[in-house]
């Protein structure tokens, strides 16, 4: 899952804190990864949430 996010307006989200929604997590990798180029392109927190966890 590497690789596969970007922030395209990096001033949307610069100084801001970030929810990120995701229905099922299984590992946490597809939240890790959405978050990192978040807090790269300067949110100040990414929060992950999801509806529910695979077993």
């Amino acid at each position: 899952v590497e690789g596969v996010f970007e922030v395209i307006e990096p001033e949307v989200i610069r100084d801001r804190a970030v929810v990120l929604v995701d229905d099922v997590v299984t590992t946490g990798s597809t939240l890790a990864a959405a978050a990192r180029p978040l807090l790269a392109a300067g949110a100040t927190t990414v929060i992950g949430v999801a509806l529910a966890r695979a077993e």
